[in-house]
């Protein structure tokens, strides 16, 4: 008898052991970064830690770097083609595609970070971005970073001034690109492997990439002997992980529950890495003797509003879709007023 019982509960614990088994999912993730670089490890690898971590090791994610599987800026697209079971991008790189997504990537003018956490958290920042995947992309999408500003130049001419721009060879893109035109400069685009030999030849007379911890590693300020502040152009950023809206709906609701604190946590654990990784380089940039200039305030002032008509009007001639754009644009902007309104009394040193 306690043979035969024995038996039948190995085999309950077999027939366990199986289920769980079955149940851990592991999805190949490709990003739209190189492997290794500062967003790949800072993003990407720490969420498929914390996802793992916290669903107990229902799910494994692999992290892969941007053109191993597909190319960079094809990786929304593989998984609404069902090419990959999920991804890691930003929205910067759907901007061209439509012009709402300049609202959650961030754009000249835009929300910082911390407002861009608390409208994306606290406000209806979230739940507009996975409205908007979701009715218009098939995809269900989680917030996995948001990035600290972005240094607004490397750059051979010291820039103070709005005349400064006017006739300025700056490597850029996107809507800080047209903002640039508008004030007299000339932006370029240029592949990322040819930034440095380029400011270093005064190929160009300005570049700008990422923020000051990521654009260490690149070695600008060892060829250019400014860097521009503020990062108006680019005050922020977002990064997601999204799979097909069918896939997430697939996994039970304890496992959706867990992805979604893993993603959080990593947007606040990334967030902070970020500004004392950044902290810590614009020490090294000054150390290197590489000298920090700072735009006038009016210039400042005048280049953020340009930014928010030249987003307004993209909006405004944005054909109607499944989203209302320029609702989302107003609770944006209305949540940005209402921040600048009210921030008095943070201190700042």
């Amino acid at each position: 008898m306690r043979t035969r019982k024995t038996k039948l509960l190995a085999a309950l614990g077999l027939a366990l052991a199986c289920a769980g088994t079955q149940a851990a999912e592991t999805y190949t993730v490709p990003t739209s970064v190189p492997e290794g670089s500062f967003f790949f490890e800072n993003f990407l690898v720490r969420f498929a830690r914390n996802a793992e971590l916290l669903t107990d090791g229902e799910v494994k994610i692999r992290p892969v770097g941007a053109g191993v599987i597909v190319p960079a800026l094809q990786v929304y697209e593989s998984v609404q083609n069902g090419v990959l079971k999920a991804g890691h991008s930003t929205p910067t790189f759907l901007v061209n595609q439509d012009p709402l997504n300049s609202v959650f990537a961030s754009y000249p003018g835009g929300m910082s970070g911390e407002e861009t956490l608390s409208w994306l958290y606290e406000g209806n920042g979230l739940k507009y971005l996975q409205e908007h995947r979701e009715k218009e992309m098939g995809l269900h999408t989680l917030v996995v970073g948001v990035g600290s500003t972005e240094i607004l130049a490397h750059a051979n001419k010291k820039i103070e001034s709005l005349d400064d721009f006017k006739g300025l060879k700056y490597r850029t893109a996107g809507a800080w690109a047209e903002v640039v035109k508008q004030v007299g400069g000339a932006p370029t685009v240029v592949p990322p492997g040819e930034i440095y030999t380029l400011l270093q030849r005064k190929g160009v007379d300005a570049v700008e990439w990422a923020t000051p911890g990521a654009n260490l590693t690149e070695g600008f300020h060892e060829v250019a002997p400014y860097i521009l502040t503020p990062g108006v152009h680019q005050p922020s950023f977002v990064w997601e992980f999204f799979m097909a809206q069918k896939t997430w709906d697939a996994l039970d609701e304890d496992v959706q529950a867990k992805l979604e604190a893993a993603a959080k946590l990593t947007t606040l654990q990334s967030y902070i890495h970020f500004l004392d990784a950044d902290m810590k380089a614009m020490q090294t940039y000054k150390d290197a003797g590489v000298e920090i200039v700072r735009l006038q305030p009016e210039v400042i002032e005048e280049l953020a509003r340009r930014g928010n008509e030249l987003v307004a009007a993209q909006i405004e001639a944005r054909p109607q879709g499944k989203t209302d754009a320029k609702a989302i644009f107003d609770d944006y902007r209305g949540y940005m007023q209402r921040w600048s309104e009210n921030s008095s009394y943070l201190y700042r040193h």
